[in-house]
């Protein structure tokens, strides 16, 4: 695909980059050709965590996409997990208050660690494959404050995330408008929690709705992130997705730069 012609910094807050010695499903690409295809795209930097691996520890997935992310313009966030289901019934709730960490699971001590190693900004969650960390595990993401990017959709709806991450105090980046895969209302219902949660944030990965976007936009201009969702979305697609938009250059800024550099520091210009 061409180089799109823009005149916006534009930085990415959901992109997955899969280290060549861990296997995952969906679509992978080498560094290269997703650094290549983010400049195309006149993305500057961008957030990359590892892919999903259910059942697995992530720890050397994580140090992967560090180790890859070192002189290119990726941002690495540390993938977590956790043993306790997405619910919100009584049986739900005790099955979770029985359950107990596997040796795969994400530890509190994992939280410090990679919160306190320079190579990590932040972390993110995929509790519809992953399950929810445990309280103790939330804790400890909420005394170290950084920002947690979380998949919502089917199997981790808006009522949901809100129980369990969005009353506590760090910076939560819900993905895709908390509707993947194309759950209009779920999207919809996510905008609406904006009102309640002053650190709650939607990046527009996987959202091609446009009425969606503009309604969270005009809104909410400051809790709208732009996120690719490469290397499944072409990073050209998911830019002219936003361009396209009848909104203000102004919100176009927010959307593309000034939103996620508030949240994830390591976004800003160096």
């Amino acid at each position: 695909m061409l180089e799109l012609e823009h005149g916006f910094r534009v930085v990415d807050v959901h992109t997955q980059l899969t280290p060549d010695a861990v296997s995952t499903r969906g679509r992978t690409i080498s560094p290269d050709r997703l650094e290549r295809e983010m400049h195309q795209a006149g993305i500057v930097k961008a957030v990359v965590f590892p892919g999903t691996t259910p059942g697995r520890s992530y720890v050397a997935a994580n140090n992967g996409v560090a180790r890859l992310s070192v002189e290119r313009p990726f941002v690495a966030f540390a993938r977590i997990n956790g043993a306790d289901a997405a619910t919100t019934t009584a049986t739900g709730r005790f099955r979770n208050a029985v359950s107990r960490r596997k040796e795969w699971h994400t530890t509190p001590d994992d939280i410090e660690q990679y919160a306190y190693d320079d190579r990590f900004y932040g972390f993110t969650l995929d509790p519809i494959a992953d399950g929810f960390p445990d309280e103790a595990v939330l804790d400890r993401l909420e005394d170290v404050g950084l920002p947690l990017v979380v998949r919502g959709g089917v199997g981790a709806p808006p009522p949901v995330l809100a129980e369990t991450l969005l009353e506590r105090s760090l910076p939560v980046i819900v993905a895709h408008f908390g509707g993947h895969p194309l759950a209009r209302e779920s999207m919809h219902e996510m905008i609406d929690l904006l009102d309640s949660y002053d650190e709650c944030y939607l990046d527009t990965s996987a959202v091609r709705y446009r009425d969606v976007l503009e309604r969270a936009l005009l809104e909410h201009p400051d809790r709208v992130l732009f996120g690719s969702g490469a290397p499944a979305c072409h990073p050209n697609v998911a830019v002219m997705e936003i361009l396209t938009l009848d909104v203000s250059e102004d919100k176009l800024w927010r959307a593309f730069s000034k939103n996620a550099c508030r949240v994830v520091g390591a976004l800003a210009p160096d």
